[in-house]
């Protein structure tokens, strides 16, 4: 594939604190990209940076092989949907799309032909007379969107798009933007903090924490094979554990020896070793690997998360068998269920369930971020 966009060890700092630090990265022709991070971590100044809403204080960013760090937004052939529509208002859907167009002085049944064509694209055929302002959040959605691709831009920058819409919504627009960037061909580079949003919607997905990229590669590489305990955190739900790699393919953990498929490391180094929660099997006691007391179960609908209390650190078992608060178990774990990671700086950090809730999981989400965040 074709690279379109590269960042070559990127800096940014405000009021003298450092937002992104030595960053580099490639983006490619027709890519579903997606910047994934917690609020802070510096991926909207990325997106803000490709745009030209902002200037990087080292480093370049080459569009096709020309730098372009001091080049106005509008002359580049990048076009940004934010959170906020910024629809025009008193305009109507037609006039909305076809603004960027009038713009260009482009002829009238050229317009015409364009508007409708995009109106299709984004299933609003039938809006064009329509008032934005008696639009559904995700019918003024779409319509900037279309407002974004008319005049075919090279990239398209998407900053929390799906932030003000409600979680059905949000989930048949991700289905639909994914429709789009395919129909088009067009590269989209999209901002969020949602593990979920991005692992359904990426080709690539780019994980960031406190202004440095952590870890670049396909959601099933980056959920299969997280490279820390950010990432492995960040992306689904992990039981991370201190352990110690006995030989290739033998680690130690919770007090007991595993088989495991990952090798290369030193013999006697420390470890951190990722335990997916849907990856455990809840066997009886007696057969387990490892036996615990059940401290917490939670239903979800589809599946029970369990709080299982093994020598003090509390696993999650995600499983759809049911067991019972107070009740003794074992757990029998695969050696492909068996992640090892290097020791990095947010060892120990992730990993246990002892104050885990979903209230607490849902209150710690960051609020919806628009242009300011860094």
């Amino acid at each position: 594939m074709k690279k379109i966009i590269e960042l070559k060890n990127i800096s940014k700092s405000f009021d003298g604190e450092k937002v992104l630090d030595n960053i580099s990265l490639d983006i490619y022709d027709n890519e579903f990209l997606t910047l994934l991070g917690p609020s802070g971590c510096g991926k909207t100044t990325t997106l803000r940076l490709i745009g030209g809403f902002e200037s990087p204080d080292e480093g370049d960013v080459i569009f096709l092989g020309e730098k372009i760090n001091d080049v106005p937004p509008h002359k580049r052939h990048v076009n940004t949907v934010f959170q906020k529509y910024a629809l025009f208002p008193h305009l109507n859907v037609y006039e909305n799309v076809a603004f960027p167009l009038r713009e260009k002085k482009m002829p009238k049944d050229q317009i015409e032909k364009k508007v409708h064509e995009m109106l299709d694209l984004v299933m609003l055929s039938g809006f064009a007379k329509r008032r934005v302002t008696s639009l559904s959040g995700g019918q003024q959605q779409r319509v900037a969107i279309a407002r974004a691709l008319v005049n075919e831009p090279k990239v398209l920058l998407l900053d929390e798009p799906l932030g003000a819409l409600d979680l059905k919504l949000r989930k048949d627009m991700q289905q639909e933007l994914k429709k789009i960037q395919k129909a088009t061909g067009i590269t989209f580079i999209f901002v969020t903090h949602d593990q979920e949003e991005a692992l359904s919607m990426s080709d690539t997905i780019v994980v960031m924490s406190e202004g440095r990229i952590q870890q670049i590669g396909t959601p099933i590489d980056i959920y299969n094979e997280p490279v820390n305990a950010f990432v492995a955190d960040f992306i689904g739900e992990s039981n991370i554990l201190d352990g110690v790699m006995l030989e290739d393919l033998k680690v130690r953990f919770s007090g007991h020896v595993f088989e495991c498929v990952d090798k290369g490391f030193g013999r006697g180094e420390a470890v951190d070793v990722v335990v997916r929660p849907e990856d455990v099997d809840i066997v009886k006691e007696s057969e387990g690997m490892l036996t615990g007391i059940v401290t917490g179960v939670t239903f979800m609908g589809v599946h029970y998360e369990v709080i299982v209390d093994i020598g003090g650190f509390k696993w999650m078992i995600q499983t759809t068998d049911f067991v019972d608060v107070d009740e003794h178990i074992g757990l029998y774990i695969e050696p492909d269920a068996i992640h090892i990671m290097k020791k990095s700086e947010y060892s120990g950090m992730f990993g246990d369930y002892s104050s885990f809730s979903n209230e607490l999981d849902e209150l710690s989400i960051p609020p919806e971020e628009d242009g300011d965040e860094v």
